[in-house]
């Protein structure tokens, strides 16, 4: 079956057959070459790239960088739903993700719906003397995503080293926390995350099904005192203010998870996050982690512009 699947992705997206042409030529039924062909894009057998940008998408990536002061920025299309957003600037992400690694290149990531899908744009190929180092620690009970399980998928499509953050993601309470961090192999991997060449991130942020609070790692009890505290969404677990600055509460005490502070020290980091409604967050983000990459979509990038243009009207009337 793999290898029918394999033939008619072939003659679908390289020979350029019609679907009815396949069925003739495999003697098969054309609903089973639709399904085959689906099953081709959702097994990951088939990478699509699409290298043309319209110009709504070069203004804004533009004006992002501008605003920001990023080396680059890439804004995907509006998906059709919210649903789909992740799964497009995920895939965005992994192929710019997978444009930046050479050899002997060391790698952060972190993790969330939008990695995850990633994952799917990565175009995999053997690298030399290449790490990818988690900078989360896991979950003892997970379903589609784990915190390490993205950092051991990469590696393995690269053929890299894999480093894991070996502790739960939340620890029961900060004494704890300050113990793991004292073992030596802990200190040897938050050594090893701060010397990274490149991260790659994505921002969660105080929604009922953002991924902390939609897998439940998090109680949704705690989004009222989160939001009490300020916080307008997270980065590798640790949540912030506007500003990017780690509020005051307990979730942020018993994180264990690299902070927003050491991601400075990385050599390049980039964030993959999408929707308007995270525009907050992902501004927030930005100041936290100093990235100079960003990957979103239409409507967030919309949103962070207007939001930057907001602000500096209101310092022009405060001058004034």
């Amino acid at each position: 079956m793999a290898d029918a699947k394999v033939r008619a992705a072939w003659l679908y997206y390289v020979e350029g057959l019609t679907q009815e042409q396949i069925a003739d030529h495999l003697g098969l039924s054309r609903i089973k070459v639709i399904r085959m062909l689906a099953a081709a894009r959702s097994e990951g057998l088939i990478k699509i790239r699409i290298e043309a940008r319209s110009a709504r998408q070069v203004g804004l990536e533009r004006g992002l960088a501008a605003a920001f002061g990023l080396q680059e920025a890439i804004v995907v299309p509006a998906a059709r739903d919210a649903a789909s957003i992740s799964a497009m600037v995920g895939h965005a992400a992994g192929l710019w993700l997978s444009d930046k690694l050479k050899d002997n290149v060391s790698l952060a990531v972190g993790w969330g719906q939008t990695l995850h899908q990633a994952l799917r744009g990565i175009q995999p190929r053997q690298i030399e003397a290449m790490s990818v180092v988690s900078l989360l620690g896991g979950l003892t009970h997970s379903r589609s995503i784990n915190p390490s399980a993205v950092a051991r998928r990469v590696a393995d499509m690269f053929g890299a080293d894999c480093f894991q953050l070996t502790a739960p993601v939340f620890v029961s309470n900060p004494e704890l926390r300050e113990a793991l961090w004292q073992e030596p192999t802990l200190r040897e991997l938050l050594d090893r995350a701060r010397a990274a060449d490149i991260a790659l991130i994505s921002v969660g942020d105080l929604a009922p099904d953002s991924t902390l609070f939609r897998e439940a790692i998090l109680p949704r009890a705690d989004l009222a005192s989160l939001k009490k505290a300020g916080a307008v969404g997270d980065l590798v677990c640790h949540f912030v203010d506007a500003e990017g600055r780690l509020v005051d509460h307990p979730v942020n005490q018993r994180v264990m998870a690299i902070s927003p502070a050491d991601l400075r020290g990385i050599g390049l980091v980039a964030i993959a996050a999408g929707g308007a409604s995270k525009e907050a967050a992902i501004r927030a983000a930005l100041r936290a982690s100093g990235a100079k990459v960003l990957i979103t979509d239409e409507g967030a990038a919309e949103a962070l512009l207007a939001g930057t243009a907001e602000a500096q009207q209101g310092d022009w009337r405060a001058r004034a």
